[in-house]
């Protein structure tokens, strides 16, 4: 007699969730503590901060006025502000170039690098919408218009589901997340540092996050994104 074989797909079982799974954030109120992102069970460290108002209002006001569409992408001297020229000349401007400044000078003397590959996107979509890791170090992120990046703490993530192991099922469906009370959005104007699979002795274990649906009300969305450069 044959051995009865079926014709279904095998799939991994589900992932169980231990109950002393490490975290993955390092959350705090001060740049000092954003080292905790090289401790090797740390992928995210996030530093809290305020909205600026006068920035949230400009940028509030060119995209009222359909003048907020193209981005910038380009290598600066960390610790030095990016000119927007392609953005007008209006109060708030300047104060976006400071804080960008601000932000790589910060990010370039943790990191030990001199220089920063600079991504500041204005995104009237999710550029990347399923859950994923990036094969990059350690990414700054920044959101200043519009919803934070979302990303999956590990203790709820079975990451035998990333990527093409999904068969194309949505990111709620193919087992990725093992509960929803594992998926987090990082505030606006918050310092985000996502550890990638390219860190060293970080391989298979880079962070998994997605960016945000955009909605209609705070579209676009505008985000900074810094890479270090040595």
């Amino acid at each position: 007699m044959q051995p009865h074989h079926s014709s279904a797909t095998l799939q991994p079982a589900r992932h169980t969730v231990p109950d002393d799974a490490p975290p993955s954030l390092s959350r705090s109120d001060s740049l000092l503590d954003l080292t905790a992102i090289f401790a090797p069970q740390t992928r995210i460290a996030i530093l809290e901060r305020a909205p600026d108002s006068g920035i949230s209002a400009y940028l509030d006001t060119l995209a009222t006025r359909g003048e907020l569409r193209l981005g910038l992408r380009c290598v600066i001297d960390a610790g030095t502000a990016p000119e927007l020229k392609h953005w007008p000349a209006e109060a708030g401007r300047r104060a976006l170039e400071e804080d960008i400044a601000f932000i790589s000078g910060a990010y370039g003397e943790l990191l030990g690098c001199a220089r920063v590959g600079l991504r500041l996107e204005v995104l009237g979509s999710a550029m990347c919408p399923r859950f994923h890791v990036d094969h990059t170090g350690i990414r700054l992120l920044c959101t200043y218009r519009g919803d934070g990046t979302e990303w999956l703490d590990e203790r709820y993530a079975d990451r035998r589901w990333l990527g093409a192991a999904a068969q194309g099922q949505a990111d709620e469906d193919s087992g990725l997340i093992c509960s929803a009370r594992g998926i987090h959005r990082i505030a606006p104007f918050a310092l985000a540092l996502l550890k990638g699979d390219a860190w060293q002795g970080n391989a298979g274990q880079g962070l998994i996050h997605r960016s945000p649906v955009v909605s209609a009300a705070l579209a676009p969305r505008v985000v900074l994104a810094l890479d270090a450069i040595w």
